[in-house]
């Protein structure tokens, strides 16, 4: 399946029952996870949702994203490919990565990018699916994968290791999606895309992982001042 194939077939999924519920509840649990995120910017990386939804509760003063291409949703505010963006290193405050990882080819490349532009002590949030999940089993077992082009997806301990191998405190993880990769069919079922339920054993179908870039200074030490009686040696000190 080509790329502009992929992404069509990705955009009609979103705009399904399932996609919209999934993009929902993605978007309120974005809501609690950004409550402290602040300053001039913040990016999303990858055309998810529908409508800017998951920046809404964004506290930065200004909110871009950034995908390789539109094709009927949100038209980015630059065209660029994750893994090489046109932002100058060090700059931005916070970068959202909502299933990015989970389509590019090379999703190090596009963690390590994010890690590029962004200040230290900025924030970096992460959506993905469970591969060990019923979710995972059915993007394994579907030939195009799903949804659409996610064949390949990212596990939530393999990330970890990539974030603190880059430097990275990860304060929060938060699971979700205790459903079945299905069309939602009940009111309870849609509550069970945010929180297990009491009747729902199912592992969480998704995680959203919440890291920040530490910066770690060098204190320089000085050198320890010499007492000036060790130079007398064994002389004893005359008295009064």
């Amino acid at each position: 399946m080509s790329a502009a194939e992929t992404r069509s077939g990705l955009g009609g999924w979103q705009a399904g029952a399932l996609g919209r519920a999934v993009a929902l509840a993605e978007a309120r649990l974005l809501a609690v996870a950004m409550d402290d995120v602040f300053g001039l910017e913040l990016l999303q990386l990858g055309e998810w949702g529908r409508q800017r939804e998951l920046l809404r509760a964004s506290r930065t003063r200004r909110q871009s994203l950034i995908a390789p291409a539109c094709d009927g949703g949100d038209a980015p505010d630059i065209i660029a490919r994750p893994a090489a963006l046109p932002i100058a290193s060090g700059t931005i405050d916070a970068v959202l990565l909502p299933h990015c990882l989970e389509i590019e080819p090379d999703p190090y490349a596009v963690l390590r990018e994010a890690d590029r532009v962004l200040l230290g002590e900025g924030h970096l949030i992460v959506l993905g699916f469970n591969p060990w999940s019923l979710w995972g089993l059915r993007a394994a077992a579907s030939r195009t994968g799903f949804p659409p082009g996610f064949s390949r997806l990212l596990s939530e301990g393999r990330l970890r290791d990539w974030l603190v191998l880059l430097g990275y405190e990860v304060p929060a993880v938060h699971r979700y999606l205790y459903v079945l990769p299905v069309e939602p069919r009940a009111r309870a079922q849609v509550r069970g895309m945010r929180r297990r339920g009491l009747f729902n054993p199912l592992p969480a179908g998704g995680y959203l992982l919440k890291a920040r870039k530490r910066v770690y200074a060098l204190t320089p030490i000085r050198p320890r001042r010499r007492d000036p009686r060790a130079l007398l040696g064994g002389l004893v000190n005359p008295s009064a």
